[in-house]
């Protein structure tokens, strides 16, 4: 349940930050300023895995296995994207990550 909260803020977070690291690359490239076309494309790189990691997050109550690869995933990589917007997201998502990664699955078999 912890993994499915802080997953879901790490990945709204993470769309917030991808869109103001687009904004900020779109203004870059209204005037003109070098390398602003990149920060644009890293910004919807960004974006895309925050969805990613909203998708691990949600996989997590069922799949934890498969919910934390994907939020390890969506966290580094957006990191590495858009790297100082993405910090806070990014550890909202790789902690949750690792915390469903690391935990024991309940056993939820009826015993006949």
């Amino acid at each position: 349940m912890v993994s499915l909260v802080l997953g879901i803020i790490g990945s709204i977070i993470g769309m917030i930050s991808a869109i103001l690291a687009m904004f900020i690359g779109g203004i870059g490239q209204a005037f003109e300023a070098d390398g602003a076309g990149t920060v644009t494309g890293l910004g919807w790189a960004a974006l895309f895995l925050s969805i990613l990691g909203l998708v691990g997050s949600i996989l997590v109550k069922n799949k934890p296995k498969a919910g934390g690869v994907l939020m390890l995933i969506a966290g580094i990589g957006g990191i590495i994207s858009i790297s100082f917007f993405y910090i806070l997201a990014g550890a909202l998502l790789i902690i949750p990550g690792l915390i469903s990664l690391f935990s024991k699955q309940k056993s939820t078999s009826i015993n006949a």
